[in-house]
């Protein structure tokens, strides 16, 4: 008897018995239950193509992990569109742009694919599950050239659509045990041309298919159950997709005794070898039996398994499952890295004290320690040093002031442009370190592209700094003498300030003065009694001048003993002034882009941590 065709729109049609009633299955069902209640409902006829296919209830997993799993790989690869190339990205946004068609479509209905190779036995066993001759059978290799669809119940046009399977090749179930079958209700059953078909056209039907269906069946036979094309091409990249695979071992009717169960455990042991889990003693895996389609042994067995799987209604969420674990799996070498990702305070540390290093910061605060010292020294010191200090100042060589101006870097010294560069290096290789090879790249590009500029940056810096000494003038605020917070300069570049004057100055300089007042005073008085102005007396005026000689460097030694503290304090300010410039300076401009990248990369580890949190697979 002729099988039944389904066209485009799922629409019903099939032979006309000898008394004109239609015998299709669904529609007989239907007439003899109407005749059993004694009513006068009219046979239902099939939907013309024009008419719209009855509504059925879409795919949508309302609970399970599934929808936050594709939610997650969805941002994972909104946010990695910019640092990760397309080809990288591919098969996660198949995998995610064919979850929506399927969710779109029937969750009644459980899509299975039946593929084998060449004289396998596939389309017998296709038409022995589908209870009539639906698939062309015979010697002539391929026999099946197009996929071929047999759906036990209605709605599944949509499905088919999305296979691409003619609406010539839709077909029913022969009525009988098969159609009628409970179990079964919401089998799409579709047979596959040869994996191994010598036209290319047929192995490319077969691998677009295979990428759509809920689950497969692969038929093997006794003699090319091991061949490497199966295994290699499609069962090892499969694996993950166990729970929704049967492997079946066709024509055990033609192996003698107990050669079935030696040929069946010698492909577990393949199965086994290409990582797919076997479900043995109620675990999750593939299905593994033996059975002969050409006699029907094992037949009921595997129809008996296929009801239940079917009745289940899960096979299109761990198909998806299982699609979402796989792309996972092809992503984790550009997610995940031994190392541990991130830019700690060591590296933080050492990137400012290279910068501090090249702007000079150290140089600086020494300087701005010397002129406190010299500042000091000019007010406390005594009146015939500060003369002998003038004269040298008159620009004599190898005067003190000629020899400070040596010992001070010229300004085009200031900053060294390599040891920017090489801060930036190294701290861009510590912030990369650990990384995935292009979060890695990409935290490089960001401090590199960030250091553009930073040495003539650190260069504007140390000249805006000016000479040391930059600083607060007396009780006057930075803001109040217009300098520049960071550099301790006037606008402009002007020189800075002096160092401010300690409030023991005053009377350091009062003393300084009385002692200097007391050797003049004790000289006329010395030069008087030579003369004969005044009566003679040595002791007095002579002990008045010595303790004006001595009193004066004594002034000057005990305010130098007093300057050195504050003096220190001031270079040391003068230089983490300078310091924290440089430093936030380099963190502008490196540190916080790379921050951001940092950031990025552990944003994105947290979407695929979540898609892979609940793997089906476990890979």
């Amino acid at each position: 008897m002729t099988a039944v065709t389904d066209e485009d729109q799922g629409n019903d049609s099939g032979t006309r018995k000898a008394d004109g009633r239609w015998d299709d299955g669904l529609i007989a069902r239907r007439a003899a239950a109407a005749a059993t209640r004694g009513t006068a409902e009219p046979v239902p006829r099939a939907p013309a193509d024009d008419e719209p296919d009855p509504q059925v209830e879409a795919y949508a997993p309302a609970d399970g992990p599934l929808p936050t799993r594709l939610d997650a790989l969805r941002e994972l690869v909104g946010l990695s569109r910019a640092r990760l190339d397309r080809d990288t990205l591919a098969e996660a946004g198949r995998v995610l742009d064919e979850a929506a068609a399927r969710q779109r479509l029937s969750s009644r209905h459980t899509v299975i694919a039946v593929a084998g190779a060449t004289g396998s036995g596939k389309s017998t066993l296709f038409n022995a599950l589908a209870g009539a001759t639906i698939s062309d059978t015979g010697l002539r290799r391929p026999t099946t050239s197009q996929p071929i669809a047999c759906s036990w119940t209605d709605g599944a046009a949509g499905l088919l659509d999305r296979l691409a399977v003619p609406g010539r090749l839709r077909r029913r179930p022969h009525p009988g045990p098969a159609a009628s079958d409970e179990a079964l209700q919401g089998l799409v059953l579709v047979d596959l041309p040869d994996h191994d078909s010598a036209a290319t056209e047929h192995r490319a039907q077969v691998d677009r298919v295979l990428a759509l269906v809920d689950a497969v069946i692969w038929v093997v036979d006794p003699e090319k159950y091991a061949d490497a094309a199966l295994h290699e091409r499609y069962l090892r990249p499969l694996a993950g997709h166990a729970e929704v695979t049967f492997v079946v071992l066709n024509q055990t009717d033609r192996l003698p005794g107990e050669a079935a169960d030696l040929v069946l455990d010698d492909l577990r042991r393949l199965l086994d070898e290409d990582g797919i889990a076997l479900g043995e003693h109620g675990e999750p895996g593939a299905t593994v039996m033996s059975l002969s389609a050409l006699t029907g042994d094992g037949v009921p067995e595997l129809r008996e398994l296929l009801g239940r799987f079917v009745q289940d209604r899960t096979a299109a969420t761990r198909r998806l499952s299982a699609d979402v674990d796989a792309a996972a799996g092809r992503l984790r070498p550009v997610y995940v890295a031994g190392g541990r990702a991130g830019l700690g305070e060591r590296a933080r540390d050492a990137f400012t004290d290279r910068l501090a290093e090249a702007v000079g910061a150290a140089a600086a605060g020494q300087a701005a320690e010397r002129e406190w010292r010299r500042n000091a020294s000019r007010a406390c010191g005594t009146p015939w040093l500060r003369l002998w200090r003038w004269y040298e100042n008159r620009g004599l060589p190898g005067s003190l002031d000629r020899m400070g101006q040596a010992l001070t870097p010229p300004e085009e010294e200031l900053t060294a442009r390599q040891r920017v560069e090489q801060a930036v290096r190294t701290v861009a290789d510590d912030a990369a370190e650990g990384l995935p090879g292009p979060w890695a790249q990409a935290v490089r590009e960001a401090a590199f592209t960030g250091a553009e500029g930073l040495p003539e940056a650190l260069d504007d810096l140390a000249v805006r700094a000016g000479a040391p000494g930059a600083g607060k003038r007396g009780g006057e605020t930075e803001t109040e003498t217009g300098r520049d917070t960071g550099a301790g300069a006037q606008p402009g570049g002007a020189r800075p300030a002096k160092p401010p004057r300690p409030k023991w100055w005053p009377v350091a300089v009062l003393a300084q003065a009385s002692m200097t007042l007391l050797q003049i005073f004790g000289g006329l008085w010395l030069v008087g009694q030579i003369v004969g102005v005044l009566e003679p007396g040595l002791v007095t005026p002579a002990l008045i001048m010595l303790a004006g000689v001595v009193g004066g460097p004594l002034v000057e030694w005990a305010c130098a003993a007093a300057i050195r503290g504050p003096a220190r304090r001031y270079g040391q300010d003068a230089e983490r002034r300078l310091r924290e410039a440089a430093a936030g300076c380099g963190r502008a401009r490196v540190l916080d882009p790379v921050a951001a990248e940092l950031a990025r990369y552990r944003e994105v580890r947290e979407r695929y941590v979540t898609v892979t949190k609940f793997s089906t697979t476990g890979r």
